[in-house]
């Protein structure tokens, strides 16, 4: 990877992040006009991404998929029309391998001005360090052989049963020949299915219906949170290449997920980083003090990192969360700096 310049990468992911998040709020058109949507999926009468020219990419194959839910730009709530994607996207021809797929699709609940600014970020770091980068909403993307052009697929802010089961075979099969996963907040936020319907509390289908993600994924089920305010993170491995950059004690405010068991008693968990229930009120959401947010594991010959961190748009334009996402790519696509879980069984 091209060695980048911290200060710069900050800024423009911070730039990139603010024009997206002022996008998702319709306040960038001119006046009297609707903002228009970045060039990428187009959604059909199913909510399925319609293939073309640009399918599942933006201009260029570098941009940002536009809503295709219905919810609007600047929406915050439940998907209104749920599916599966059936048609892949066209990948740029001149994609190199190895690098990060940044996978957004939700069939949950959703927050529009978040997974823009969270997409616009993650892809800024990928562009500062050289990486090639795919952003998509479109869950037939995970299939064999276009996952083998990816060394790191990020699970940004999803939600719900976003994959059909040929679909969860080839991640899970692409996983655990040694591919790195990274979950986002949402990712790791569905609540678990309630008695047979298969759908959570709010009667949609959960990604907690994927047994295998929630248990060798994720790790541990997700069970509510606290509302948002701040608190201070413990950073406890200060030698992970995850933790470079980050203060001991990290002072910020979100949205504290808790689990129905804690990580760090799981065999091969590796703890990074805990929020300290002290600091704030977890409400009916402690985990009995000890509280790790951010942590990592080997799927097989692959690994799995996970960060409850990173509710909010506005929280994607902060230098040391932007430091930590950046900390995160580079561990995922470097062996070097992240282990070979392979060399570890």
């Amino acid at each position: 990877m091209k060695p980048r310049n911290c200060n710069w990468l900050i800024v423009a992911a911070a730039i990139l992040v603010t024009s997206l998040a002022l996008k998702a709020q319709n306040v960038d058109a001119p006046a009297g006009q609707a903002p228009q949507a970045a060039v990428g999926q187009t959604p059909n009468a199913t909510g399925n991404a319609a293939p073309g020219p640009e399918a599942g990419r933006g201009r260029g194959g570098r941009g940002f998929p536009p809503p295709t839910h219905g919810l609007g730009m600047n929406a915050v709530g439940r998907v209104l029309d749920p599916a599966y994607d059936t048609t892949p996207p066209e990948l740029p021809a001149d994609l190199k391998p190895g690098g990060v797929l940044i996978y957004s699709k939700t069939n949950g609940f959703r927050d529009e001005p978040a997974i823009q600014a969270s997409d616009a970020a993650l892809a800024a770091i990928a562009k500062m360090r050289g990486l090639s980068y795919f952003v998509t909403e479109n869950g037939a993307i995970m299939n064999p052989e276009q996952l083998s052009k990816f060394k790191l697929v990020i699970w940004n802010n999803n939600s719900g049963d976003t994959l059909n089961d040929d679909q969860k075979a080839a991640f899970k099969a692409w996983m655990e020949k040694g591919g790195v996963y990274f979950g986002i907040h949402g990712a790791g936020g569905d609540p678990a299915p309630v008695g047979d319907r298969g759908a959570n509390f709010a009667g949609i289908r959960s990604e907690a219906n994927w047994k295998w993600y929630i248990a060798n994924m994720i790790g541990v089920q997700f069970i509510g949170h606290a509302h948002i305010q701040p608190a201070d993170i413990h950073v406890e491995d200060v030698k992970s290449p995850l933790a470079k950059g980050l203060p001991a004690i990290w002072h910020r405010a979100d949205e504290w997920y808790a689990f129905s068991e804690n990580p760090r008693n799981k065999p091969g968990f590796h703890v990074i980083a805990a929020v300290d229930e002290k600091s704030y009120d977890p409400a009916n959401y402690s985990m009995g003090g000890d509280h790790p947010s951010i942590w990592w594991h080997c799927v097989g010959n692959g690994r799995a990192l996970f960060s409850a961190l990173g509710h909010g748009a506005e929280m994607y334009q902060e230098p040391l969360m932007i430091q930590f996402l950046d900390n995160a790519m580079v561990w995922g696509v470097d062996p070097r700096a992240g282990g070979s879980c392979s060399a570890m069984h």
